[in-house]
């Protein structure tokens, strides 16, 4: 049972915007906070935002003022909204639950910044 699905990425121009999208599972949503993380090519995967139940949120220092995380409680979603975008942005961005009994990660959601 997939729990945890990204989406909302795609091909955008440098100083473009997207929003990712990250749908869970209700039982997930109510006792979780999620992280955001990507992976470049070629690189290691990076953790990016935190996102607490509460609403409570951090960010790695790169994206500070350009990102904003947010959740949904009708929809059991968060976002991943993404402005002022660069090519060093360029990766393969993941949500996943703020718990390491959750080892397994979703497909994630391609995002490149190019013109």
């Amino acid at each position: 049972q997939v729990e945890f699905v990204e989406s909302g990425g795609g091909l955008v121009q440098p100083g473009g915007s997207l929003r990712l999208s990250c749908a869970i599972s209700e039982r997930i949503f109510r006792n979780y906070g999620m992280d955001w993380y990507r992976q470049a090519p070629g690189k290691e995967r990076e953790w990016v935002a935190s996102i607490t139940r509460s609403g409570y949120i951090i960010y790695q220092d790169s994206v500070k003022g350009r990102f904003t995380a947010s959740r949904d409680t009708t929809k059991n979603t968060v976002y991943l909204q993404m402005n002022s975008l660069k090519s060093e942005d360029t990766a393969v961005y993941y949500c996943k639950p703020s718990s390491s009994a959750f080892v397994s990660w979703g497909q994630g959601t391609q995002v490149t910044v190019s013109s």
